[in-house]
């Protein structure tokens, strides 16, 4: 197994599946994660891209919503995740989330098969 340099640039993902027994909790569980997390756009060096996705699938196995972002360097991303910004938003999202999958890669050129 390899491991990125500190100059490679990063993708990180997180899925989560929210807290909330109807549709309309759920919602607004996710429409909270959005706001926090957009919320931080600008604020975080070295973020160079941020999406929030919602689930459209209705898989039985599907998280409720994923937040993709991309940084300049394995420094910067391990920068992020003790960031003063992202810690709030952590601890204001405490409990809304219910269960977490992350996965952390370098980003290179894209292949084709």
């Amino acid at each position: 197994m390899s491991f990125p340099t500190s100059k490679s640039a990063m993708r990180h993902i997180v899925m989560w599946n929210v807290a909330g027994t109807t549709t309309e909790e759920k919602a607004d569980a996710i429409a909270h994660i959005r706001r926090e997390f957009e919320a931080l756009r600008g604020s975080i060096p070295g973020m160079t891209f941020l999406e929030i996705g919602e689930d459209t699938s209705g898989a039985s196995y599907a998280c409720d919503v994923v937040l993709v972002t991309e940084f300049d360097s394995q420094d910067a991303l391990d920068a992020y995740a003790s960031h003063p910004a992202h810690l709030a938003v952590r601890g204001r999202l405490e409990g809304i989330r219910i269960a977490r999958h992350q996965v952390d890669y370098a980003v290179g050129p894209s292949k084709v098969a």
